[in-house]
């Protein structure tokens, strides 16, 4: 009964502390575009998980920062996380030095107020029903961003899963990342700890995120590679959270 109290002051803060925010974007993008409208949805999203942090108790650590490129602005780079939770595309941005373009279905865009102002960012958002113009959409708009310094980041398993699950891995970003060159650094987070899938219940807790080392793209084929980011993404996963998986598994 707590934590669903809890939960629903943590939403209430979400749909409070959203409206001035998106409202302050969407006036801001009459004027300005690109990065700086991003870093105001950023400053959004850190009120978020202090919010859950405060309220619910979810708290996170971070393991192989050390790991993701930085050296050069201009680096490509392709982000390939598990998905459990909504907690993670809120977490993700806060947590990186460089812009990230998410690729995500468009009806996101329809959401009031949230959806108004990712609409105004670099993103990349696709029709799901089209897949052979989603992909075409992906490939130019994930080019052009990766050159101007956006780090791309897509879910393998396209929907969240829980905890303790593996989904199907789609090879979209590697597919991305042979295209363009840009290496894919895979990253595990079990965020279903604390906020499963389909639930506005959070739980208090800590989130692990562990950053793998990035995985040259060049040479190799898609599906291989991600074969050996998916090997890489359930192995950490099993030594994260290894009570959510059953022995041998």
């Amino acid at each position: 009964m707590l934590a669903a109290l809890r939960s629903a002051l943590f939403v209430a803060w979400m749909a409070v502390t959203v409206v001035p925010y998106a409202l302050t974007v969407v006036l801001a993008s009459v004027f300005i575009r690109g990065d700086p409208l991003y870093w105001i949805c950023v400053s959004w999203l850190r009120v978020v998980i202090w919010g859950a942090r405060v309220i619910c108790g979810v708290h996170h650590r971070v393991q192989g920062m050390e790991r993701l490129p930085s050296a050069d602005r201009l680096a490509p780079v392709i982000l390939a996380p598990k998905h459990q939770s909504t907690w993670e595309t809120f977490a993700l941005p806060t947590l990186m030095s460089h812009p990230l373009a998410y690729v995500f279905k468009r009806e996101l865009l329809y959401i009031p107020f949230f959806g108004w102002a990712i609409g105004r960012l670099d993103m990349i958002h696709i029709d799901r029903s089209r897949r052979a113009e989603a992909w075409a959409r992906v490939a130019a708009r994930g080019k052009a961003l990766l050159a101007c310094g956006h780090w791309v980041i897509m879910f393998p398993e396209g929907t969240r899963t829980p905890r303790g699950s593996q989904g199907t891995y789609k090879y979209g970003a590697t597919r991305l990342a042979v295209a363009t060159g840009a290496p894919v650094v895979p990253i595990a987070v079990t965020s279903a700890r604390c906020w499963p899938r389909k639930s506005l219940v959070l739980r208090p807790g800590v989130i692990d995120i562990s950053i793998g080392s990035p995985i040259a793209s060049s040479g190799r084929e898609p599906d291989e590679l991600m074969r050996e980011v998916e090997t890489w993404i359930e192995l950490e996963m099993r030594r994260l959270d290894p009570d959510a998986y059953p022995m041998g598994s």
